[in-house]
């Protein structure tokens, strides 16, 4: 009788640890989403693209606070324009140009010739964020020269975001030489101030909308080729389908003041003390099986090591040890959740006196799976036993919106995304993932269900350094890619599949 029950046992056990391998084994075997055929597209010089880049990064189209450009101060912004026309005449001789009205956001028309065709939006954005005063000397080629050492253009909006913009241009100018004529019609829209606001691109597409414009496909900055991926430690493609919301709490607490010689046991420092560790030990819940991180950890299985296989596949046991794992990482964490951020504190004006109201700001970046009310909620929750503490959004500075919605991948458009991602690195699988910053593609939701963040280039975590920061820098191979790219994605959403 034992013998039979230990056989059983093992039996079982076996039959478990199959399963677990089984799963494993299987996961992530089929792409996230379809692929497609590729067009060729038209020769495209690389080395074009980084002088063109050179040049526009010259142009010092920079922005500092919403309402910039300042009136009277539009004149790099005016420069760049020109200078466009003069760079690119067979694109312009091809598409209409246009000013949305009391901006500096360019909009581009390249009329089609079957109506019936819903219309692709490609965008980038012209302004720049400034570089650090007394960091100019550390840069290999200085910010706003254009310097191109070694294989690679240096120089503020290289990555962020005027490589986008050149090579959109890049391969519309190509694609126009070629002799192509589209017949689904072809908006380029780039934003003049997406560093600060974002209110351009606000006002084209509520332009589009009114006109009754409905985009099959709006593509946007946001991922690209990752060489390595942090997932897998091998080369992987990211197309953004969300972004993060954004949002900012005030955690006020309150107490009798007086002097500090003589400090109660629970000051309003204290008990706001209490109140910031209780919402960094009692975090958002995560969001591991819910899109687009369950479809990202899907997408990128195949190459993952196996015991990290083995977890992503059998998150039904594995789940609590996987999000403590990702927890542990600051772009892994804010992945799976909605990321709490304490980032101001203020308190007593003089170190002798005990605050009667302390303050700390808590910035959320929200994850499509929340709502701004539910992380109120959770906040007043996780501090509702902290005597005097009081929550409120705070109404200074950036006021945030909520997470983007998700944009599917079972369409045309992710498609075509996904195959030009596994063409920009042969081999490299492509992925969805969850933006964590704020693009202009947010407000594009409000004309197209299909919204995607995705450049055709290849960048390692060293040349990632760059976004917002020194020695930003891509390479000339980038610009070639990023153009025989766009013009992938022109050329094979122009039909009616």
């Amino acid at each position: 009788m034992i013998r039979n029950i230990l056989i059983g046992l093992l039996l079982a056990v076996a039959a478990f640890a199959g399963l677990l391998v089984f799963n494993a084994m299987n996961y992530g075997a089929e792409p996230v989403g379809g692929r497609v055929t590729l067009p060729a597209p038209p020769e495209i010089s690389a080395e074009r693209g980084a002088q063109n880049l050179s040049r526009a990064i010259q142009f010092k189209t920079i922005t500092l606070a919403s309402g910039d450009p300042r009136p009277g101060q539009e004149g790099e912004w005016l420069a760049l324009h020109a200078w466009l026309e003069e760079a690119y005449p067979a694109a312009h001789a091809a598409m209409t140009k246009e000013l949305v009205p009391d901006t500096l956001t360019l909009l581009y028309t390249w009329a089609g010739s079957d109506a019936s065709l819903k219309p692709v939006m490609l965008m980038a954005h012209q302004d720049v964020v400034p570089v650090n005063i007394g960091t100019e000397g550390d840069w290999d080629g200085a910010p706003f020269e254009g310097a191109i050492i070694d294989g690679y253009i240096y120089g503020r909006g290289a990555i962020d975001n005027k490589g986008s913009l050149v090579a959109l241009m890049e391969a519309a100018e190509a694609l126009a030489a070629s002799g192509f004529k589209p017949q689904r019609t072809v908006y380029f829209m780039f934003g003049h101030d997406e560093e600060v606001s974002g209110s351009g691109a606000e006002a084209a597409v509520a332009l589009m909308k009114s006109r009754g414009i409905e985009p099959e496909m709006v593509l946007d900055e946001g991922f690209m080729v990752l060489d390595p991926s942090p997932l897998s430690g091998k080369p992987a493609g990211f197309i953004g389908i969300a972004e993060k919301g954004y949002v900012t709490l005030e955690v006020i607490a309150t107490a009798a003041g007086g002097h500090s010689s003589t400090p109660p046991r629970n000051s309003a420092a204290v008990n706001l003390a209490r109140a910031v560790v209780a919402l960094d030990e009692n975090q958002m819940p995560s969001a591991l099986k819910e899109a687009p991180a369950a479809d990202m950890f899907r997408a990128a299985g195949k190459d993952m090591p196996f015991m990290q296989r083995l977890a992503f596949a059998n998150l039904w046991l594995f789940e609590g040890m996987v999000d403590d794992q990702l927890s542990q990482i600051p772009g892994g964490n804010a992945m799976i959740r909605t990321t709490t951020a304490p980032t101001m504190l203020e308190g007593s004006a003089k170190e002798n006196v005990l605050a009667q109201r302390a303050k700390a700001t808590v910035n959320f970046r929200i994850h499509p799976s929340n709502t701004e009310e539910e992380i109120i909620a959770h906040v007043k929750e996780v501090t509702k036993d902290i005597e005097g503490i009081e929550i409120a959004v705070g109404q200074q500075g950036i006021r945030g919106a909520g997470a983007s919605n998700v944009s599917p991948t079972d369409n045309r458009a992710y498609a075509v995304l996904a195959s030009v991602a596994e063409a920009t690195y042969p081999g490299a699988p492509a992925a969805p993932g969850l933006v964590l910053g704020a693009t202009d593609a947010r407000y594009a939701e409000a004309i197209s269900a299909n919204v995607y963040r995705f450049a055709p280039a290849v960048l390692t975590p060293d040349e990632l350094t760059g976004f917002h920061g020194t020695n930003e820098r891509t390479s000339v191979e980038n610009m070639g890619r990023l153009a025989r790219g766009y013009a992938q994605v022109i050329l094979a959403m122009d039909s009616a599949e």
